[in-house]
């Protein structure tokens, strides 16, 4: 039998520990965050007088957006397992920032479009930094909880 002088200390309790939703919820900001990272580059590119960087910044535009609607659904699950609402409000923030962020860029708003893509970017490194900080773990029960 394993008591709790025989753990080390670093160990973290079962209850405490990051979840099969927590880990998905991960590996999708990650891949959030690499798809967005390209966005710029594609829009250097263009501007640089390559005019397929705009068809590229399109498409990498697609894929951001596409992610982003991915990952709402997954800090909903997150929200709904692990009791921890802060990932899905984050989210649901950002990707109504890059659904206005797409449909500017679609206009040709760059006055919109260039700093909230900068912001967006910004947000996105935050909650990348957040979720993989600490464990994804199930909210503690405060008293009245039952």
């Amino acid at each position: 039998m394993v008591t709790a002088a025989d753990r080390p200390a670093t160990a973290v309790p079962a209850g405490r520990r990051t979840g099969p939703a927590g880990w998905t919820l991960r590996a999708v900001v990650s891949a959030h965050v690499v798809a967005i990272a390209g966005q710029p580059v594609f829009a250097g590119v263009y501007l640089s007088g390559a005019y397929s960087g705009l068809r590229l910044h399109e498409m990498g535009a697609n894929i951001v957006t596409s992610l982003g609607y991915v990952q709402l659904v997954v800090a909903a699950v997150v929200w709904a397992r692990r009791k921890l609402a802060w990932p899905f409000a984050g989210t649901v923030a950002l990707v109504a920032a890059e659904t206005v962020q797409y449909f500017a860029g679609m206009a040709g708003a760059l006055w919109l479009h260039l700093p909230l893509g900068v912001m967006t970017i910004v947000a996105l490194v935050v909650q990348f930094i957040a979720v993989w900080f600490r464990p994804l773990a199930r909210r503690a029960p405060e008293a009245g909880d039952e």
